[in-house]
């Protein structure tokens, strides 16, 4: 059964009695007052009150190196996201259907970023509600309802996309009209077959639905692959997969929440590794460094008839305040060369990582693309067995050293590194002397 393999290193409520006494009351009335569902990292959990770039700090002072955060992509609080927020805040909030030039130049911007056949815009205020509009839109252009996920995939929260998110777990209901395919293996399957065997699996779902009555609206993907263990590599291979669902009449949708706004430094966004146009593309937490806004950009083809009949809005989505944090965003990824930013120390952490890694028999595989990294821990090279309980050792030392990172994967044995995009030499040389600590404590 799937389940969210990021909470392999939850917090579990009977270690309470072990913390500061005021965490302890914390836990406590946080059980009490959210429910049972929420979840909290870490063996010990982490309680932050003030964040800048890439740290974070507790209320006695002490910081811990965020090598885990996408949400706050150009840095907690960064002060220019910060005064344009303020500044628009204290000006005037309201929704779409007023004329306000912000929503307008900022979509006109961030357009001019991805290729030029996705023509429109159109503003949410999360990825969750941005996947659940794309399929919307999907299937209401194609009449057709199936949609094509990978097996550990996440698109968010909402009831339309948690059916599309195995991630979550085994409670989820999923319809027959929402289909599983094998995600890339970067360890197990050769570089050169990656392309042809996600194209398979696509067709073989696609044959299975046809089976059941069901034709194809959509295959979505998150374009590097982050809940399935993170496969980026070789560039170009979704290529086979985006041309097949074409040519059977679905429509190819990249969702960009993580990979997208310059994180694997080689690309702006995750799809162009993969020279490929997708007919829509979601995105969301790191447009607004931590102010809620999302979106779908979207071939205008698709959206004529269903804008036709039946209105879009969205209360806060696209907002002026919303505008105002992306184009702060975007205003800092170029004038601080974030992208060439991470590429560079992302090549640098992946090489230190591999450095580590070589000779070792429980570390099988170090990759990534930019500032977004993975490290697959195992029982020995001999078998390549997944070793979760080593991934949660390593995550739990790092985070009583000082140094935030989590874990994904079908096997929960993958090291999820992703800072955000402000790191720099010096930290990322603190980075890896915390994950060489980890590996020697045994």
């Amino acid at each position: 059964m799937s389940r969210d393999k990021s909470m392999v290193n939850a917090f579990d409520p009977a270690r309470a009695a072990g913390l500061d006494p005021a965490d302890q009351a914390l836990v406590e009335r946080r059980g009490r007052v959210l429910g049972p569902a929420y979840r909290l990292f870490y063996e010990e959990p982490l309680h932050p009150v003030r964040g800048e770039g890439v740290w974070l700090y507790d209320d006695k002072g002490r910081a811990w190196l965020d090598a885990y955060n996408n949400v706050a992509s150009v840095g907690h609080c960064h002060p220019k996201v910060v005064e344009a927020v303020t500044r628009q805040m204290g000006l005037l909030n309201t929704h779409t259907r007023y004329l306000h030039d912000g929503v307008v130049t900022y979509a006109e911007r961030l357009l001019a970023t991805l290729p030029a056949a996705l023509g429109h815009m159109m503003f949410t205020c999360t990825g969750s509600e941005a996947n659940d509009l794309a399929l919307r839109i999907a299937r209401s252009f194609t009449g057709r309802q199936g949609v094509i996920v990978t097996s550990l995939a996440y698109h968010g929260l909402t009831e339309a996309v948690a059916e599309i998110s195995p991630s979550l777990g085994g409670f989820v209901p999923r319809g027959r009209r929402v289909r599983l395919i094998a995600a890339p293996d970067a360890l197990r399957v050769p570089a050169a077959e990656q392309g042809a065997r996600l194209a398979a699996g696509l067709a073989e779902a696609i044959a299975g639905m046809r089976a059941d009555g069901i034709e194809p609206a959509a295959f979505i993907v998150d374009t590097i692959f982050s809940s399935d263990g993170l496969c980026p590599d070789p560039a170009g291979f979704l290529k086979p997969a985006a041309d097949l669902i074409r040519a059977e009449g679905g429509l190819f949708i990249a969702d960009e929440v993580q990979p997208g706004f310059a994180r694997t430094g080689d690309a702006f966004w995750g799809f162009q590794r993969h020279a490929i146009v997708p007919d829509m593309v979601t995105m969301g937490k790191p447009m607004g460094n931590g102010f809620p806004v999302a979106g779908v950009a979207i071939r205008p083809d698709l959206v004529a008839e269903f804008g036709a009949k039946a209105r879009y809005f969205n209360t806060f989505g696209g907002n002026p305040v919303a505008a105002a944090a992306g184009m702060a965003v975007l205003d800092v990824i170029e004038a601080e060369g974030l992208q060439q930013n991470a590429r560079e120390i992302g090549g640098f952490l992946r090489q230190g990582l591999q450095e580590i890694a070589r000779g070792r028999d429980d570390i099988a595989d170090v990759r990534g693309a930019g500032l977004f990294l993975a490290v697959e821990c195992v029982e020995s090279r001999a078998t390549d067995a997944p070793d979760a309980r080593l991934a949660a050792r390593i995550v739990n030392h790092m985070r009583q050293n000082g140094v935030l990172i989590s874990a994904t994967g079908p096997g929960a044995n993958i090291l999820k590194i992703r800072p955000p995009l402000v790191l720099r030499r010096p930290e990322a040389e603190r980075f890896l002397e915390a994950v060489q600590a980890a590996l020697a404590a045994g």
